[in-house]
């Protein structure tokens, strides 16, 4: 490094790169194509791919869009931090979310969470060379 702070563009093209990748990411984890996400969203495919190769900017009631259509908050996109987690972002607007499930499908809910903060702490512990607890998937 030469000591000088990145310029204002080195930034904006980061950005882009980063928020292009994560709506990749998710597009592909959820297993649609461009051109579904393209039909689904009224953006046309070619934008969709220019966008997630970050040489696009995405505009906000694109942005808009393709949070609804991922049921991700555009906040999670948006999030500056590179190991940004789409589940915390997605449990900052549950409250809201919440409100049409029963009571069995809140504990449901509370219950899966439980599971994935197990999971995450047992990968964690795996990763720092420690056993994980026995936990639901059997023993280890």
């Amino acid at each position: 490094m030469n000591g000088k702070a990145p310029s204002p563009i080195d930034t904006d093209t980061d950005q882009r790169t980063r928020l292009g990748q994560r709506l990749k990411a998710t597009r592909e984890y959820l297993g649609l194509s461009q051109q579904q996400v393209a039909e689904r969203t009224g953006i046309v495919r070619s934008a969709v791919s220019d966008i997630e190769r970050g040489v696009r900017k995405v505009e906000v009631m694109e942005l808009q869009k393709l949070a609804r259509l991922y049921r991700l908050p555009a906040s999670y996109f948006l999030d500056e931090e590179e190991a940004a987690d789409a589940g915390e972002h997605a449990l900052a607007g549950l409250p809201r979310t919440a409100q049409p499930l029963s009571e069995g499908d809140r504990i449901e809910v509370a219950k899966f969470i439980q599971y994935l903060q197990a999971r995450r702490q047992a990968e964690e512990e795996e990763a720092g060379g420690l056993r994980p607890h026995h936990g639901p998937e059997g023993g280890a």
